[in-house]
């Protein structure tokens, strides 16, 4: 499956005693010699919500959340029958979500995530950074200052507002960020040009993954990045390698994320 291009095999193990292990994700992951994805992630039932969902990274760490999986597990679930939509609740290792799918001629198109309330407490990243909220900090990279401001949407994000992210070398500059000793557990970065108070565009390098085409909990940090630093409205087009992405920071102080998730193909993998 895929959101936006942000590519995920998705293992069913809602039948009772079916389970996969998370040392499928290496062999699983390669391109080459596998079927290649950016995340794996393994769908079971619940007894807190409809469904549960794991996420793994290419490197075999786990993620706490991802907005682009998680809309592709709300997707599956519904097609599938595991739940019956358009609402349903999805366990993650952030605690329950909200999904509201968009159901047309039987089949999910487009999906709403509460992703519920964002942190800018350094605390919550985890952050050695000596701030309570880390906004517009100078960060020193490879030698290069950035201006960062960071938020955690269950996972780490580091925003940085430039003139063209088409410049930024990801492959470059994307592990300095990620391996940063400011952040202990790693963090994803985001390269972000304001188009318009309503309109940005992104480049996002994933820790545990790399570059990649879509980042749906990155959208969500940097709409909210947007907000503090007085760059955008709290309703953004948050467009990406991908394609483009809805992203609402709410008066009730929940990040709204709206996106398409993808079925492309189902098979068996030989344990």
């Amino acid at each position: 499956m895929h959101g936006l291009g942000n590519d995920y095999v998705c293992v069913d193990c809602s039948t009772p005693n079916v389970e996969a292990p998370p040392t499928l994700a290496r062999p699983v992951f390669n391109r080459n010699t596998g079927i290649g994805s950016d995340g794996l992630i393994i769908i079971q039932l619940s007894d807190k919500a409809d469904v549960r969902m794991e996420m793994y990274n290419p490197d075999g760490s786990r993620a706490q959340m991802c907005g682009n999986g998680i809309r592709c597990v709300a997707k599956y679930a519904v097609d599938h029958g595991l739940a019956t939509g358009p609402g349903l609740r999805i366990d993650t290792d952030d605690g329950v979500k909200l999904a509201a799918c968009e159901i047309v001629g039987g089949r999910v198109g487009l999906v709403r995530i509460d992703m519920v309330r964002p942190s800018l407490a350094a605390s919550a990243l985890p952050s050695t950074i000596d701030a309570d909220r880390i906004i517009n900090h100078p960060l020193v990279i490879d030698g290069v200052t950035y201006d960062v401001t960071c938020v955690s949407i269950g996972n780490p994000h580091a925003v940085v507002f430039v003139d063209d992210p088409a410049a930024i070398a990801l492959d470059v500059v994307g592990p300095g960020f990620e391996s940063a000793p400011e952040f202990p557990e790693r963090v994803n970065a985001h390269f972000v040009r304001v188009d318009s108070p309503m309109h940005v565009t992104v480049k996002t390098w994933e820790r545990g993954s790399g570059a990649t085409r879509a980042c749906g909990t990155g959208a969500c940090a940097v709409c909210v990045a947007g907000v503090v630093t007085g760059r955008t409205e709290r309703k953004v087009i948050v467009a990406l390698p991908g394609g483009e992405l809805d992203v609402e920071w709410a008066d009730n102080d929940h990040v709204y994320l709206t996106g398409p998730a993808v079925e492309v193909f189902t098979g068996d993998w030989p344990c």
